[in-house]
């Protein structure tokens, strides 16, 4: 992907405040996120990073300061017009996956784009299959989520948030729960989505789950205090890992 042109704004956000009672959590945050771009939000616990994503999608409205995803407003919008942006250009992955239980898999997937995808049932349902071998889930696709392991449960979310092809895919420490196989094959995924052309929003205090970011944030205090570019995941392997570990040892992390 040719990243050398001028970037476009998916999401932008000037001077977010976000308090909770007396509490700041987020101190006037400027940010940009950029079409195709995976970027990472890192920081200590506490420093903010999973209300930025939030006060970003919309799922929590920003005390102070404005979102606009594109022209469409974010803060202060009517929860109609939130779900209409969530359904139409967002998607969403957590660290619970927040799956149906007494659905499959796969009508999980399906259930996600008859909600959001504007497709008609057939296409969902093909898409839907394409999306389970996508996320290699031929075996697991027709269980229910207590009969597959975690990293099947997560794929599927994913799979899940991608099913309308949304303009941005957030991410809200969607390995944490996971070992470390596991973990490996939904980074993987991730980083098949980017090179596709994905935007992705990551928060995350993992350093192997940052190395797959081309672009790293990281928070403090609600605040933006450092920004690392990276280049692309699976080029210059070594120089890029000792970039990111000296960049977080600066930071005292």
């Amino acid at each position: 992907m040719d990243r050398t042109k001028v970037k476009t704004s998916v999401i932008s956000g000037k001077n977010i405040v976000k308090t909770f009672g007396e509490t700041k959590v987020l101190n006037e945050i400027t940010i940009d996120i950029y079409e195709g771009d995976f970027t990472v939000i890192m920081g200590t616990s506490g420093s903010g990073k999973s209300t930025l994503l939030y006060c970003l999608s919309g799922m929590e409205q920003a005390t102070g300061g404005t979102v606009v995803c594109g022209d469409q407003p974010v803060t202060g919008a009517s929860e109609k017009a939130l779900t209409k942006l969530r359904a139409d250009k967002f998607g969403f992955v957590f660290q619970k996956t927040h799956l149906v239980s007494n659905l499959t898999l796969y009508e999980n997937i399906v259930m996600s784009g008859l909600i959001g995808s504007g497709l008609e049932e057939k296409d969902v349902r093909k898409r839907a299959r394409e999306l389970a071998a996508q996320m290699n889930l031929q075996e697991a696709a027709d269980r229910l989520p207590s009969q597959v392991s975690g990293g099947e449960a997560q794929r599927a979310a994913v799979a899940r948030a991608v099913m309308g092809n949304p303009a941005i895919l957030f991410a809200d420490e969607p390995t944490g729960a996971l070992n470390k196989a596991n973990t490996k094959e939904v980074l993987n995924l991730f980083t098949d989505l980017h090179g596709k052309g994905q935007t992705i929003l990551l928060v995350t205090h993992d350093k192997e789950a940052a190395l797959r970011g081309n672009r790293i944030i990281y928070i403090e205090d609600g605040q933006v205090i450092s920004e690392l570019t990276l280049s692309e995941y699976g080029k210059e392997k070594e120089a890029r890992e000792k970039k990111l570990a000296a960049w977080l040892e600066g930071l005292g992390w």
